[in-house]
């Protein structure tokens, strides 16, 4: 299970954003912190994996909050998905250079929190399962991270794309890009590019297989509504 801290400073919102956690799999709400210090005390006796985070705390900055924590050499250190209405781009600035995962704005629903924590988490199953990661592992892994993006119908896909997709869409099992490449005539780069921006687009989705020798596999599949 993710431990999961909820850092906000509105005591109702912070429970909202708790039980949402609760009901999304392999997600456990351990805390509510309400301040800065709170959250501070609690990670040190808690030790969460992921901290929900608020900029707006009333004895401080949430970024600031990030920086400290840092220093405190905790082994592992937390992971921060930020929850804010800071909109400013400067907030999303430092709290990308302080390593936050993602940027949610507020208000948001439901189902946008949970497509994030569950790319979260298979960002957390996938480097738990490398040893060694290749380029073409390390776009994999960003690309969970980002999650689906709006869907493109096929009309609006680049010709090439849109022949890969077909020839995922047909396969009857998961499909690799050296298999599209054979079935296209292209390069296995040119299939692997595209494969990754269909996955980024949310129509694709990639399963990383272990074989023997450690090094993971990249699978493709059609995305049905709902996988994600």
């Amino acid at each position: 299970m993710i431990r999961t801290l909820v850092v906000d400073d509105d005591y109702r919102i912070a429970k909202v954003h708790a039980a949402s956690v609760g009901r999304i799999d392999q997600f456990v709400a351990v805390g509510e912190a309400h301040s800065a210090a709170e959250a501070r005390a609690m990670v040190q006796s808690l030790r969460p994996d992921l901290l929900l985070l608020d900029l707006y705390l009333p004895d401080g900055n949430g970024l600031d909050l990030m920086r400290s924590l840092a220093d405190l050499g905790l082994s592992p250190q937390p992971d921060f998905i930020v929850i804010t209405a800071a909109r400013d781009i400067d907030s999303v600035r430092r709290a990308m250079q302080l390593g936050a995962m993602y940027y949610l704005v507020k208000p948001f629903g439901f189902v946008q929190l949970r497509e994030q924590l569950t790319a979260y988490q298979r960002l957390r199953e996938g480097l738990d399962e490398v040893a060694v990661a290749n380029q073409e592992t390390v776009d994999a892994l960003y690309g969970l991270l980002r999650g689906p993006a709006a869907r493109t119908t096929d009309r609006r896909l680049p010709p090439t794309m849109a022949q890969v997709l077909v020839k995922v869409r047909q396969a009857t099992v998961d499909i690799s890009a050296v298999e599209v490449a054979e079935q296209l005539g292209v390069s296995r780069a040119t299939a692997q590019r595209y494969l990754a921006d269909l996955v980024r687009r949310g129509l694709v989705d990639l399963s990383l297989h272990y074989g023997n020798a450690g090094r993971p596999e990249h699978r493709y599949r059609i995305a049905e509504p709902g996988d994600r």
